[in-house]
């Protein structure tokens, strides 16, 4: 199939899933929704798969029922008998379709404990969520209509995968600001992830991955390199985000990913012999000035990683931040982080952490982006490029200045939120790359004048945007309208004639 091909087959799923999807919606709101949709889509897949492999073994051995299932359980997964979307199908009549719907999802988790297990967290079932048991068959049936006229067994995993995070943007676009617990906009995702530079053997990390979009297009810039070696690794706080990453890297076929559920802050969970595991490189898009974030327990911290200071306990951006880089290899880790701008500036604890990260000589770039990217917030906003290799002993140590880009005039209008469009993104990672000081939009800046401004990062302290308007020529301007003033009289004598043939005095 021709990347044309699969282009137009990628669309027309697309606008299947999403016009179905949306078909049956109720009354949820658009964020609630997608945690029923999105495990019937997940559903759907491992159940035509499934049929398709069972059709292919059948082939080669036969009736011969028992060493089918065998090899089946062999493989991805394993559907066991009344465990299928198409058993949900026939019973779809049934009062407690709900309460089947429940089982059946049991049933196949039991069947795939190492690699499903807890994956459909949803409850198909629930009262609170899905109204009384009639409102509720209503609505569950619709979705069931609407996808048993799907066909997934002959889509390749990717195209599957890619419909997933489409739904889940569509999702995000309509869900407000609920929309940035479970995913970042992925042309934004797209420009952070190359700014990572993920290479191949990497250890990839996202400590707070939502969904897991921003993880699978860091290795997709692996894939770009024409290498599939590098390992997936993420943390998630919010349970239903959680799972649904699960069933993100699942669908991607990256089943080997290692996401765990659980506070990145307070509860660090991706370690190793009793440290915190060691990453090439990290991509995040953290919760902005997070409230209560444990600053009560930075000082007690069991790993110390908050050794330059404990961030305002209503502000969890450079708890965030710290986190990343006593977590990223020394001397050769890389991050790429969406940060709102406060963090460039605000003084205090973050002022002085700020200032010995500067010292450190680890921050390589600041890039400021343009304002309405996100729907959580109207605000503009900044990726840090974080670099461990300008450390004394690293490759880069001798890079001593911070390299400035001023984007917020990056972007594509649209009426909803605007869009960081692919020449964008292209303009502003290939500038970053040269390192060369662009007039109004890149410089790069030395310590010391670092030092002379406080340490502060803002980036208009060291881009000059400002466009100096035409100087205006006021005895021209003069001359001008005095060259039009007998026009304007005569024009005035004419309406007054006018408005006295009307009566109008």
């Amino acid at each position: 199939m021709t990347t044309q091909e699969e282009q137009r087959k990628q669309e027309e799923l697309n606008k299947i899933l999403w016009d179905s999807a949306n078909s049956s919606r109720s009354q949820l709101n658009a964020a609630d929704y997608m945690n029923y949709v999105l495990p019937m889509l997940f559903l759907k897949y491992l159940s035509d798969k499934s049929k398709h492999a069972h059709e292919e073994y059948k082939k080669r051995f036969g009736t011969d029922e028992k060493r089918i299932e065998e090899k089946m359980k062999l493989d991805r997964f394993y559907l066991p008998k009344k465990a299928s979307f198409d058993y949900i199908y026939s019973i779809i009549e049934q009062d407690n379709l709900g309460e089947e719907i429940n089982k059946i999802l049991g049933r196949i988790e039991d069947a795939n404990k190492e690699k499903l297990e807890g994956v459909f967290s949803v409850d198909f079932n629930s009262e609170a969520m899905l109204g009384k048991v009639n409102e509720r068959n209503k609505m569950l049936r619709n979705l069931v209509h609407d996808f048993a006229k799907i066909d997934l067994s002959d889509v390749k995993d990717d195209i599957i995968g890619n419909s997933y995070m489409f739904l889940i943007e569509k999702f995000g676009a309509n869900a407000g600001k609920k929309a940035g617990e479970f995913f970042t906009v992925r042309n934004v995702a797209h420009l952070v992830a190359k700014l990572a530079e993920p290479k191949s053997g990497a250890r990839i990390c996202d400590p707070c991955c939502g969904s897991g979009g921003l993880l699978l297009l860091a290795g997709e810039e692996v894939e770009k390199q024409g290498s599939t070696n590098y390992a997936l690794y993420g943390q998630e706080s919010t349970g239903s985000t959680y799972q649904l990453a699960r069933m993100n890297m699942f669908l991607h076929g990256k089943d080997s990913a290692r996401l765990e559920w659980g506070d990145t802050l307070n509860n660090p969970l991706l370690v190793e012999n009793d440290h915190l595991m060691k990453f090439d490189n990290i991509v995040a898009n953290p919760p902005f000035s997070l409230k209560k974030w444990g600053a009560e327990h930075a000082e007690a911290d069991k790993y110390k990683r908050f050794w330059r200071g404990v961030p305002p306990k209503d502000k969890g951006d450079f708890a965030f931040i710290t986190h990343m880089v006593e977590t990223a290899k020394p001397k050769t880790g890389r991050i790429a982080v969406i940060v709102p701008h406060g963090v460039l500036f605000r003084g205090g604890a973050e002022g002085k952490i700020r200032e010995q990260l500067i010292k450190e000589n680890i921050i390589d770039a600041v890039i400021g982006l343009p304002a309405g990217l996100f729907q959580t917030t109207g605000i503009p906003v900044a990726v840090l490029v974080i670099d461990r290799s300008r450390e004394k002993g690293g490759a880069n140590e001798k890079k001593k200045d911070i390299f400035f880009i001023e984007a917020s005039k990056e972007f594509k209008a649209n009426k909803a939120q605007n869009i960081l469009a692919e020449e964008n993104i292209e303009k502003i990672y290939s500038t970053y790359k040269k390192r060369k000081d662009v007039e109004k939009f890149a410089r790069s800046v030395e310590f010391k004048e670092l030092e002379e401004n406080d340490f502060n990062l803002n980036i208009t302290r060291y881009v000059d945007t400002f466009i100096e308007e035409e100087p205006v020529d006021i005895k021209a301007n003069l001359k001008e309208l005095a060259e039009l003033e007998p026009q304007l009289q005569k024009l005035e004598k004419q309406m007054a004639e006018y408005l006295k043939e009307l009566g109008i005095k």
